[in-house]
């Protein structure tokens, strides 16, 4: 088993509990830890038999753009759900930052972390 690591997608989507949070998209950032055996790939050299990044990645984006939740744990989660899809992930770890929480303080990200 390895692990295939997606790090630092920049995404826009609309999220949040917030009315203008509802209204407007806002920046979030997402790190992917695939699980996957790469023993095939390694040995055959080839894309077919690993995990695409450009298919996970697209998925992902997809989620993020086109669906709408009021929190991050519910898009986190719903991130890992469409990596799993692939038979081949036997885990996921996602990691969901929303850029420039709307906090009274300065506050760089807040972050939801899910293991599946």
């Amino acid at each position: 088993m390895a692990t295939i690591q997606l790090r630092g997608l920049s995404l826009l989507g609309v999220h949040g509990v917030l009315p203008e949070e509802q209204q407007r998209a806002q920046p979030f950032e997402v790190d992917i830890d695939l699980t996957v055996d790469i023993s095939k790939a390694a040995a055959t050299d080839a894309l077919e038999d690993t995990i695409d990044y450009g298919e996970i990645t697209t998925m992902v984006a997809r989620v993020v753009n086109d669906e709408s939740y009021a929190l991050i744990e519910k898009l986190a989660t719903r991130i890992g759900e469409v990596c799993r899809t692939d038979p081949r992930v036997t885990g996921v770890v996602v990691t969901v930052k929303k850029m420039r929480p709307p906090v009274p303080e300065h506050l760089e990200y807040s972050a939801v972390r899910v293991e599946m």
